[in-house]
């Protein structure tokens, strides 16, 4: 398998030194949160950035994956805002430009997925209302982005509109175009799939993959080794179904002990796939 380590979970760490750390320990990818710690997308410089930090990645034999999940990247007082299912034109209009950005850099970087999710319904907005919001917004995304180098790849994620796979699915077929990226924690927290079913049921839309600790029905990403993931049986389940990119591992509040985490991490998957 190739595991990539998320950048959230290294925000204690210029990315100039987290790059080969994580090619030391062993990782075979980045999967790179685009933020004011790490490139972030709205520098005057963020292509040069971009193409310094590819090059990077290509001597140190890193693949990347760009996430999109930033907390307040677009909005410094209120986390994720605006998102797809804004209530505020204009702000899903910010949402859609950044993401639009993001897949320009992910170019850039040579990235084999963009994440991306739809966003948490603000109280009082009717469901379907906002449904069409979303549909409009990946919508135009795939217009404009479809079909390049890198996977568009809608995440869902406990308590946002589209929150499961299923949610996912009916997105697909609203909008062809789009991946599934598969966080196998978030399955133990919302969703009719274990997480290594979701990886067998959802084997060919699969455009990247998260693994972590979690307890279930609690939304806290933990590390491998804790919470109740059967990570031997998601990992069986990738090899089974021949999945060939990138897997990552977030873990977005431990950047304070990222120097821990990051080793302890990929010992737990090298173990976890010898079981």
């Amino acid at each position: 398998m190739r595991y990539a380590y998320n950048t959230n979970g290294l925000t204690s760490h210029r990315l100039s030194d987290a790059l080969p750390l994580l090619a030391d320990t062993g990782y075979a990818g980045v999967a790179l949160t685009l933020d004011v710690v790490h490139l972030d997308p709205f520098a005057p410089d963020a292509f040069a950035q971009a193409e310094k930090t590819r090059a990077r990645c290509d001597e140190l034999g890193l693949g990347v994956v760009v996430e999109t999940g930033a907390r307040y990247l677009l909005d410094p007082r209120v986390k994720h805002e605006p998102t797809l299912v804004t209530p505020d034109a204009e702000g899903r209009a910010r949402r859609l430009a950044y993401l639009r950005l993001a897949c320009d850099l992910a170019e850039v970087l040579g990235a084999e997925a963009v994440s991306f999710w739809a966003g948490v319904p603000r109280p009082g907005v009717d469901r379907e209302e906002a449904w069409g919001w979303v549909v409009d917004g990946v919508r135009a995304l795939v217009d404009s982005h479809g079909g390049r180098s890198c996977a568009l790849a809608v995440e869902p994620e406990p308590g946002m509109l589209v929150e499961d796979c299923d949610g996912w699915a009916r997105l697909a077929a609203d909008v062809p175009g789009t991946t599934l990226a598969l966080d196998t924690g978030h399955c133990v927290v919302a969703g009719a799939y274990e997480p290594e079913e979701a990886v067998r049921a959802f084997a060919p839309h699969l455009g990247t993959v998260a693994v972590e600790g979690m307890r279930r029905g609690v939304h806290d990403h933990l590390p491998l080794d804790e919470g109740d993931v059967d990570l031997p049986a998601v990992l069986r389940a990738l090899r089974d179904v021949g999945y060939d990119r990138l897997v990552t591992l977030e873990l977005s509040r431990d950047g304070h002990r990222a120097h821990e985490m990051v080793p302890r991490a990929m010992a737990t998957l090298r173990e976890a796939e010898d079981s």
